[in-house]
């Protein structure tokens, strides 16, 4: 069975790329929800490389899982709360009582979300080197 971390670790780093791309647009909703994904598929590599999948995609969880393997620096546990806030409200206007979307989320809040994704893939990519 071949190694799948390198190939979850490279589209972690896609995705933060996509990110930034979204947030250089002012599509911060989709920044934020991209950083979500980056930082969900930067952890799942940790993991292959430790031999165990996972299919939630809770960032928390999965940092949870990834302690056992690995010191996992305190502040990536706030990082991972906030982006979790991050992955159905970016997309769906029902996540809100009303509007959409694209009027919750603003520059600040996607720059945030950017820097805890690189943060968790910065961590993730020490880990497995």
């Amino acid at each position: 069975m071949p190694r799948r971390h390198q190939d979850w670790s490279s589209q972690a780093e896609r995705d933060l790329d996509a990110a930034g791309n979204s947030l250089g647009h002012g599509n911060y909703e989709w920044a934020a929800f991209q950083a979500q994904q980056a930082a969900e598929k930067a952890l799942k590599a940790v993991l292959l490389f430790f031999n165990r999948e996972e299919r939630y995609h809770s960032i928390v969880q999965l940092l949870n899982e990834v302690q056992k393997f690995a010191e996992v620096p305190k502040p990536l546990a706030e990082a991972a709360r906030e982006l979790d806030r991050h992955y159905i409200q970016t997309r769906y206007p029902n996540g809100f009582a009303e509007g959409y979307p694209a009027q919750y989320y603003d520059e600040k809040l996607a720059n945030e979300c950017v820097s805890h994704a690189r943060n968790i893939i910065e961590f993730a990519n020490r880990t497995i080197a």
